[in-house]
């Protein structure tokens, strides 16, 4: 018995030598809780630590350096792994580097500092983001109008913008919700910090912030937003200096001629849009198709698209996956009517059946931006006072998964990447 546990605790001490890497498979069946997985990544970058990942192979998995503390981590947080030979990582990096596979091997090495763009008070909607990031124990910090206009974005990699309105129309919620009283509230908050600011509307106040992160995105900052942030903070930008509010929202008219007068080189994805001026109507403009679209949530999907791992690294990164159809999930902005969408934007997920994009990307200056169509990718039709979802109960979903791609897309920002 002496002689047989020797030969074991041998064996044992030379596999924990020879092991050199833990795989965290990211397809389909082998992993857990892919969500968490992105957390334990980020973790490994916030503790100095860095990881490769892999592009196209089992969904894009990690490979991390082999830890005890590491190992620890991922069965505290119920996440699948593999304990890798020196051997065995190395056999996998050679199939990845192949010019004849669709793989590639990205080096993440910092954990990106991020920011979530949000009212301090409570709204009566959940954000997919800061969802998915409590649940994935990636920390943010909240920010708003304040810290925008006192210039701490650029103290941040990455920026999210929560269910927001940027146009100064207060989410277009006037007919159906003026009088509630968390709508009542959110106007006199609004008003207050405008007038705080320096400002005489709160539209002014929306367009200077918008400004703002316009100046973040171009100086090198990584831009995100969901639903309704994504239309309306473009809108706002093709409407600076020109009122597009009804009395109702700022006191005053509209201009008559404010259709007219869209500059629509200054917004980031959408061009040719025309603006919903009914203050009655639950809507912006014609970007978004919800209220023409024709399908019921059985059949709602959305494709995304395949990119070469080896030359466009960046749109590879953002569609990692282990499905490449995604259920569909509606918001106020549900998608983005492709004949609006600029020609040099990077169209990333689309339902072409209904001619419409829900996932598009872009770049100006030296950052980038993304927007993603819908408020909640596991909840089909999330209202107002809706509970949050559980994300405990949707571990593997692929809608979520692309909202945190896009949080460790800025962790290679620094690799040289093909073009």
């Amino acid at each position: 018995m002496k002689h047989l546990f020797k030969i074991s605790f041998l064996l044992l001490l030379t596999f924990q030598i020879q092991a050199s890497s833990i795989l965290i498979p990211m397809d389909e069946g082998l992993q857990r809780d892919h969500l968490k997985a992105y957390g334990l990544a980020y973790w490994v970058l916030n503790q100095g630590g860095s990881l490769q990942w892999l592009l196209n192979y089992k969904g894009g998995s990690f490979l991390v350096p082999d830890g005890e503390q590491i190992r620890k981590e991922c069965l505290i947080r119920g996440i699948s792994f593999d304990i890798l030979t020196d051997a065995q990582s190395q056999s996998i990096l050679n199939e990845i580097s192949s010019p004849s596979v669709n793989m590639e091997s990205v080096k993440l090495d910092k954990a990106p500092r991020i920011a979530v763009y949000s009212p301090k008070s409570k709204q009566p909607w959940d954000d997919a983001v800061t969802l998915v990031l409590t649940y994935a124990e990636i920390p943010y910090d909240i920010i708003y109008d304040d810290e925008v206009l006192d210039d701490l974005l650029p103290t941040y990699d990455w920026l999210h913008l929560h269910h927001e309105d940027f146009t100064g129309q207060y989410g277009k919620f006037y007919a159906s919700f003026r009088g509630a009283p968390w709508y009542i509230n959110q106007k006199k908050e609004l008003e207050a910090d405008a007038k705080r600011l320096g400002f005489s509307k709160v539209s002014d106040l929306k367009s200077a912030v918008a400004e703002k992160i316009r100046e973040y995105v171009i100086g090198g900052g990584f831009l995100f937003a969901m639903c309704s942030a994504t239309d309306s903070y473009d809108i706002s930008l093709a409407a600076k200096g020109i009122d597009i509010c009804e009395s109702m929202f700022d006191g005053d008219g509209s201009d008559p001629m404010a259709q007219k007068k869209l500059q629509y080189d200054r917004s980031f994805a959408f061009r040719d849009f025309t603006l919903v001026r009914d203050p009655n109507r639950y809507e912006f403009s014609d970007i978004d198709v919800t209220d023409s679209r024709k399908i019921n949530a059985e059949n709602d999907y959305f494709i995304l698209f395949e990119f070469s791992a080896k030359w466009d690294i960046v749109p590879t990164m953002l569609c990692q996956n282990h499905s490449r159809i995604v259920k569909g999930f509606m918001g106020q902005t549900t998608a983005f009517r492709r004949d609006l969408i600029k020609s040099n934007v990077l169209i990333m997920g689309e339902n072409k059946s209904l001619n419409e994009a829900r996932y598009i990307h872009g770049e100006l200056g030296m950052g980038t931006w993304t927007f993603y169509g819908g408020h909640d990718p596991e909840d089909y039709q999330h209202r107002v006072g809706d509970p949050p979802t559980e994300l405990g109960q949707h571990p593997n979903s692929a809608g979520y998964r692309l909202i945190l791609n896009n949080i460790l897309f800025p962790a290679a920002k620094k690799k040289k990447q093909k073009t």
